[in-house]
């Protein structure tokens, strides 16, 4: 698999929405209900993903020219990690975790949140990331995970 990690573009926006809203539907439906999902869909749109582009450090994975993940940094918050259902389990996500980090220690930010899906816990947990508190939007459960990133020598 020769997947590729670069940094999104504005033009990126209408198949980074298409990513997330395939994986909210078919792989995060099994932890949440219909209207937890509707919620967070829109949240996802083109627009919105273009106006976090703008914000964020946002980066995809792509095959080829399809993209097929995508995560961003916000800070010391890692936000939005999705990859697409037919290629999850196959070190997509490992590797937009691994550019992640890549920035984070560039920007000498010592540690990482991640505010997880129930669905994402033990893919974040594979990674390091130990569990910290429960947060709840409505009947939305999230998972507040940490990582400390290692001093450089």
């Amino acid at each position: 698999m020769d997947c590729t990690i670069r940094p999104a573009h504005d033009d990126d926006a209408g198949d980074i929405s298409a990513v997330i809203l395939r994986a909210l539907r078919e792989t995060n439906a099994k932890d949440y209900t219909d209207a937890i999902i509707a919620r967070v869909e829109r949240s996802f749109s083109a627009d919105a993903v273009r106006q976090l582009i703008g914000k964020r450090t946002v980066f995809v994975a792509t095959l080829g020219n399809r993209i097929v993940g995508a995560a961003s940094l916000d800070d010391s918050v890692v936000r939005t990690v999705f990859v697409a259902p037919d290629v999850q389990a196959r070190g997509i996500g490992k590797l937009l975790m691994a550019e992640i980090e890549r920035t984070a220690r560039a920007r000498n930010i010592p540690s990482l949140t991640v505010p997880s899906s129930v669905t994402a816990e033990t893919f974040y947990a594979r990674l390091g990331f130990k569990a910290v508190r429960d947060s709840y939007y409505d009947d939305e459960r999230t998972i507040i995970m940490e990582r400390r990133l290692a001093a450089r020598s």
